[in-house]
């Protein structure tokens, strides 16, 4: 069975583009068909300023989030990124086989610095090596799939390369891992600027739809939602981006293709209205069980434990093995410790 892997930042409330463009696939397919490890990667929330609190709300957020959206910790791993140490291990060792040019040709790396820039501020040297971080979330579990966004595949093929380079240099540790897109989706928009993908982090939120908004929120920011300035509804993703975003919306939330779609409608109206409605039934579930997880925080708080002591188990061999292929000296263990591995290994298997 193939391994996946993916995470989510608790850089934000998580919006509609990261439930279509990730989270339901993890749900509906990735956790049935593949051994499946989902992580909030909270050490990520780390690169930009922060408010401590706020990342700690919001990486229990997202982890009830992802339980609401489907995700069952019978069928697959859900951790906190912080709470496996390996991360952190394994990426130091990257950092020494990645160069200085790869990072800086990352493409976010070089539009947030740019941000930065021209507020005269500069960034963190965690942002410019986070990509690293990534690649050693992948590789510590000998990931062959990582589902993710087009914005982010270009991390993958990072991770590739440096599973390729290590191997190729100290011997072979990492299994190489590719990247999977979603057919419909891959990218939601901004429903106010519809060539920037709808971010959790956007500063007015009146064109990102947040999974938590009520029903009547949904359907102001989708009816509010720019299109175009011609009035034939059309599926064309470059000339007319904002109608193409709400095609897609559609046809994600319904099943349906954009194209086809398009000749179902003679108005915008219609249209908004319509994707509108999809929206809000799609997180009408989500929400009902996020407010029953809510309740129950110490299941939530549960399965993230027992996710972090599987996630363990299976990362740490991997890393050790990459400390002693680059050369690093193995640690000898203390009295007993050998047995204790042991029983938490048989623990969690």
């Amino acid at each position: 069975m193939a391994r996946v892997f993916s995470g989510i930042q608790p850089t934000g409330h998580l919006t509609l583009g990261n439930y279509l463009g990730a989270m339901r696939r993890w749900a509906e397919v990735d956790q049935h068909q593949a051994d499946a490890l989902f992580c909030v990667v909270d050490l990520h929330a780390l690169t930009m300023d922060h408010d401590p609190a706020r990342v700690r709300r919001l990486s229990r957020q997202a982890a009830t989030l992802l339980l609401a959206s489907g995700l069952d910790p019978e069928l697959c791993t859900l951790f906190v990124q912080s709470h496996v140490d390996e991360h952190a291990r394994l990426s130091y060792v990257l950092e020494c086989v990645a160069t200085d040019g790869e990072m800086r040709r990352m493409i976010q790396y070089k539009e947030k610095a740019a941000k930065e820039a021209a507020r005269g501020r500069s960034v963190r040297v965690s942002l410019l090596t986070y990509p690293v971080l990534m690649a050693a979330d992948i590789l510590a579990y000998g990931t062959d799939d990582v589902p993710v966004g087009e914005d982010q595949a270009q991390h993958v093929e990072l991770a590739r390369d440096l599973a390729v380079r290590f191997n190729q240099r100290y011997g072979h540790t990492f299994a190489v891992p590719r990247a999977t897109l979603p057919a419909v989706a891959a990218r939601v928009m901004n429903l106010q600027e519809p060539t920037r993908k709808m971010g959790k982090s956007d500063e007015s939120g009146l064109g990102v739809v947040y999974l938590l908004d009520e029903p009547d929120v949904v359907r102001k920011k989708v009816m509010r939602a720019v299109t175009d300035s011609g009035r034939e509804v059309v599926y064309d993703r470059e000339e007319r981006p904002g109608l193409a975003n709400l095609l897609e919306i559609l046809a994600a939330c319904t099943g349906g293709d954009p194209e086809v779609l398009s000749g179902a409608y003679e108005s915008y109206g219609a249209l908004k209205k319509d994707t509108a409605e999809a929206v809000v039934e799609v997180l009408r579930p989500v929400q009902d069980r996020h407010r029953e997880l809510c309740a129950d925080p110490g299941y939530v708080e549960g399965v993230l434990r027992a996710g972090a002591g599987r996630a363990r188990a299976m990362a740490r061999p991997t890393v050790d093995a990459a400390y002693r292929a680059i050369g690093l000296l193995p640690a000898v263990p203390e009295a007993g410790a050998e047995a204790d591995a042991g029983v938490v290994l048989n623990a969690v298997r």
